[in-house]
């Protein structure tokens, strides 16, 4: 990019004035916001490498820092025990900002999950806050299979049975494990 110096010629502005700049005014992309976002998941993925939480795991999709595989493995005691339940993680440019978003690629019957596969849990809703890792989601996530949140379900109609008749409940939950996570 260059700029009329006071003799009519041009000269080249400082590179930093202009970094982000690709050449016309409605292409101008903010790359700090995405280095920094970039640069937060980067991190977040080695710490996740070298500490994860039990029974997950969770890394990108091929070369796309911002769209990640994760995999949790259903625990013991539990309905969904031995099942292998797969995520999709898609992070939002202004990560950490705003929470990533999930979606169960395994199907699963849990209150929490529609039958889309789309998740509502609080940490990814009113408790999301940017100290928040992709560590400490996975660990939240794992903990509905423990311990559903039969309070605020997208699927109501399993909240119920899981409040009224907990044995039938996990009846089904173990039989959709078998069929569709194993």
């Amino acid at each position: 990019m260059m700029t009329p110096d006071g003799s009519g010629r041009l000269k080249p502005l400082p590179t930093a004035m202009y970094a982000g700049y690709s050449g016309t005014a409605s292409s101008w992309v903010a790359k700090t916001s995405v280095s920094a976002s970039g640069k937060r998941i980067q991190r977040e993925m080695a710490e996740l490498n070298v500490d994860p939480p039990p029974d997950c795991s969770a890394g990108p999709k091929g070369d796309n820092l911002y769209h990640w595989i994760a995999t949790i493995i259903g625990p013991s005691g539990t309905p969904y025990e031995g099942g292998i339940f797969f995520l999709d993680i898609i992070f939002p440019s202004d990560y950490p900002f705003k929470p990533p978003k999930l979606v169960f690629k395994t199907r699963i019957y849990h209150c929490n999950v529609d039958t889309a596969g789309n998740l509502s849990v609080e940490i990814l809703r009113d408790s999301w806050s940017p100290a928040l890792t992709i560590t400490k989601v996975l660990q939240a996530i794992r903990s509905i299979f423990l311990k559903p949140e039969p309070y605020s379900p997208v699927l109501p109609v399993i909240a119920r049975l899981y409040l009224t008749d907990r044995e039938k409940h996990d009846e089904v939950a173990r039989e959709w494990t078998l069929r569709f996570a194993k």
